[in-house]
């Protein structure tokens, strides 16, 4: 079985690239993020034409989460339960495959810099790191259920120096602080495997490229999407790879996907 993360960064801009992608690599999950539309406006049927039924939490313009799956999935949580929010960010379904049930989650972390008008203002990051816990705090419950879960998206934190290319741009920033690496960390203590360091230990494997200055062809990028396993599911892994094919694709988002495959 193969499960995939990708921030789309607006999936109505991106149909094209993203069923050229799902046409070629066959996903059976996908967990998508910054889907950037409502329920309404959400392509439903064109997924089901590809064979993927679609459950989201969308919000207009910004954010937004979705699974999609070729297999029967029931909805468990709409958002990041112990958290009031906003903002559309957590969505958690399982998916049943032959009567085995695996439970997944697509997340959207906050950024957590301040906005560019007003480099002062502190209040995204405290956000950033609230958002953090009450994850943390849910993570440690899911964990005592012993299921196969896979918690997959964009994380918007670099954990260390290898997963950005320069790791001095970022000394001050929101995605590479101490105490945002610390609690991400964390999630690994509570027994979570980040899915692609645990079969490639050295490998930059960056995720995310800026649109500008030719970032994609200098290899000027980070490691910021992940895909964490439980113990039980991390016992079925298989390989765990970037695919860069929709980052190089026609009108790409400015992420590309992270796969990982499952006995």
């Amino acid at each position: 079985m193969k499960i995939a993360t990708y921030n789309v960064n607006s999936v109505n801009a991106r149909m094209e690239n993203l069923t050229d992608w799902l046409q070629k690599s066959n996903p059976d999950v996908v967990l998508l993020q910054e889907i950037k539309t409502e329920f309404n406006s959400f392509p439903f049927f064109d997924f089901q034409l590809l064979g993927y039924d679609a459950k989201i939490l969308g919000q207009k313009s910004y954010n937004g989460v979705a699974v999609l799956s070729r297999h029967k999935m029931t909805l468990v949580h709409e958002g990041l339960p112990g958290f009031a929010d906003e903002n559309s960010r957590y969505l958690e379904v399982m998916v049943d495959v032959k009567g085995e049930k695996f439970r997944v989650a697509s997340i959207y972390m906050p950024n957590g810099n301040p906005p560019y008008n007003n480099p002062d203002d502190n209040s995204k990051f405290e956000y950033k790191l609230k958002w953090m816990e009450a994850f943390y705090n849910h993570v440690a419950e899911l964990v005592k259920t012993r299921e196969p879960i896979v918690l997959g998206g964009d994380f918007n934190v670099i954990m260390t120096d290898n997963d950005v290319y320069d790791k001095s741009l970022f000394i001050n920033n929101a995605l590479f602080r101490e105490e945002v690496k610390q609690r991400l960390k964390a999630v690994e203590y509570l027994g979570f495997y980040d899915a692609y360091r645990a079969l490639h230990p050295e490998t930059t494997g960056y995720t995310y490229w800026d649109y500008a200055g030719n970032a994609l062809q200098l290899d000027f990028g980070m490691r910021i999407d992940y895909l964490f396993m439980s113990p039980v599911a991390a016992d079925r892994l298989l390989s765990c790879e970037v695919d860069k094919t929709p980052r190089q694709g026609n009108k790409p988002s400015d992420h590309t996907a992270l796969v990982v495959e499952l006995r």
